[in-house]
């Protein structure tokens, strides 16, 4: 396993137009680390009015040292007016955002590339994970935006590879980098997603193009179900700084993520083969339900959270940190947007 890397400082700001009565561009911003590992850098904006993604654009280098040493970036108190105005912001990171392809979960796009949070119900933890990792392929960078904050909770955790992968035990990342992961989804009107969200088409034929080009075995089941099976990866190594992350949804598409009377139920219903969604060793063979909730607790001990605020934007480095969602009460959105696709070249 490569080992965790420490980087050094970051950069510099880079000039910027300063409007009328600021100070120096290095006195138009304010950040402090949120953890001591570190991890989770917290950026204020010390003037008001100050445009996110002018500064961004400015700072471009500074940004992106940032994301590699602290694997996620808080922006607070930026002028971010509403989901164009975040948009704008996550492009001056990278210009080109993804669409939402492979879909594991409900969302809507309210601008272009940018879409809500999952639409889980409220009352509902969303364990922590990497976007995507299930698929071929997956985004590099992840932006979140708080255009609403909820009455109570409703935080995003994250949890930081670096205090992770170190307590794996040697067994069981060994057992897991030699075989991968297998996932098992099926899609019905029924049951989880619909083929036709997930896969963004109503024509079979394209969905059968995609999944053989991601190495994905595909069966038509009935009128309108679809089951699918691929192995991927259960690590990845980050592309600038070489460092191994667990990086795999086993442990989240796993029966035992379902609470105990659901998965009694689905499986009584189903059969183990039918369920919407579970993941076993790449050979075949079953994951153990408490080698899932290792990887499940060691994730929570390392959860660093922040209540949001209005306007906040988070800078997510999908190789360095997961996230997860607390559950919550009230109206709550926070939008998403996605960049820097990464593409697995082989099977996993």
């Amino acid at each position: 396993m490569t080992a965790m890397t420490t980087h050094p400082a970051a950069a510099g700001p880079g000039p910027r137009r300063r409007r009328t009565g600021a100070g120096p561009a290095t006195e138009l911003v304010r950040s402090r680390p949120l953890h001591d590992e570190p991890f989770l850098l917290r950026v204020d904006a010390a003037v008001q009015g100050l445009e996110l993604d002018r500064w961004i654009a400015d700072n471009h280098e500074r940004v992106t040292a940032e994301l590699d040493r602290y694997g996620a970036v808080l922006f607070r108190g930026f002028s971010v007016d509403g989901p164009a105005a975040f948009g704008r912001a996550a492009r001056a990171v990278s210009p080109d955002l993804l669409d939402y392809l492979e879909r594991a979960a409900p969302r809507t796009e309210v601008a272009d590339k940018v879409f809500t949070s999952t639409e889980f119900n409220e009352d509902q933890w969303i364990p922590f994970h990497h976007e995507m990792s299930y698929s071929h392929n997956w985004p590099s960078r992840l932006y979140f935006y708080c255009d609403l904050p909820s009455a109570d909770r409703g935080a995003t955790p994250l949890a930081s590879e670096r205090a992770v992968v170190p307590k794996i035990p040697a067994e069981v990342r060994e057992r897991f980098e030699r075989h991968g992961v297998a996932y098992v989804r099926n899609y019905s009107p029924d049951l989880d997603l619909p083929w036709q969200e997930v896969f963004q088409t109503t024509d079979r034929a394209e969905v059968e193009a995609y999944c053989r080009s991601s190495h994905t075995e595909f069966t038509w089941i009935g009128r309108d179900g679809l089951r699918t099976r691929s192995v991927r990866q259960a690590t990845a190594r980050h592309p600038r700084t070489g460092e191994t992350a667990w990086f795999n949804h086993a442990h989240l598409f796993h029966v035992s993520n379902l609470p105990a009377e659901v998965s009694t139920a689905l499986t009584g219903e189903f059969g183990v083969e039918g369920l919407p969604r579970n993941a076993y060793y790449g050979d075949g063979a079953a994951i153990e339900d408490d080698v899932a909730e290792l990887i499940r607790g060691l994730y929570r001990d390392a959860a660093v959270s922040f209540p949001w605020e209005r306007g906040d934007v988070l800078v997510v480095d999908n190789f360095l940190a997961t996230h997860a969602r607390e559950p919550f009460s009230g109206d709550r959105r926070i939008l998403v947007a996605m960049s820097d696709l990464y593409v697995n070249r082989g099977n996993r």
